[in-house]
């Protein structure tokens, strides 16, 4: 029996340290590329030239001041891109994160993929990299080879402050040059 108890506390303690390693460690934005966590959602990109496209700014916050400013809650954002389309692919150009100072922080893309009729697509960032600050956002380029609707993308931002947990939604705004 004594030596059952010496393998639990050993576990516990490898267990312990583990966790202190996994917390200490920094975490940034979504590990695997987005190719390969939503390959299901994907399709080959179609080689016709895109006839319609735009662009989004999808406002995020991975932390949000508070106490006039005294102190700071973080948040994990999740961006989804959804195809809104029953029998078109929309092909997204760019997803990209920037920070308070419009500063990009990460490019999710390094070509252009085709989302499937009413598929989706998720970036996610841990409420523990702040890296995008208060002032966070994305912009997502996307074309379709056909007319489509247009793209539903928005932001989901969880976190805890004290005892509460709170969510919110960010939408995303379709860029149209304004003025001329």
């Amino acid at each position: 029996m004594l030596s059952l108890s010496r393998r639990f506390v050993s576990g516990l303690g490898f267990a312990a340290l583990a966790l202190a390693a996994a917390i200490a460690t920094p975490a940034v934005a979504q590990q695997r590329p987005l190719e390969q966590a939503f390959a299901a959602s994907l399709m080959d990109v179609p080689q016709e030239k895109p006839v319609v496209g735009g662009s989004f700014y999808v406002p995020a916050y991975s932390s949000v001041s508070i106490s006039q400013g005294r102190a700071r809650a973080d948040f994990a954002v999740t961006l989804s891109v959804h195809n809104t389309s029953e029998t078109e692919p929309l092909i997204l150009r760019r997803i990209a994160y920037f920070d308070t100072a419009g500063k990009l922080v990460e490019s999710y893309l390094t070509k252009p993929v085709a989302v499937r009729p009413f598929a989706t697509v998720e970036v996610h960032i841990p409420t523990t990299d702040v890296r995008g600050g208060t002032g966070a956002n994305f912009i997502v380029d996307w074309g379709a080879v056909a007319p489509i609707t247009e793209p539903a993308v928005e932001a989901l931002m969880i976190g805890s402050i004290g005892a509460g947990h709170y969510s919110f939604i960010s939408p995303g705004r379709s860029l149209k040059v304004v003025g001329q």
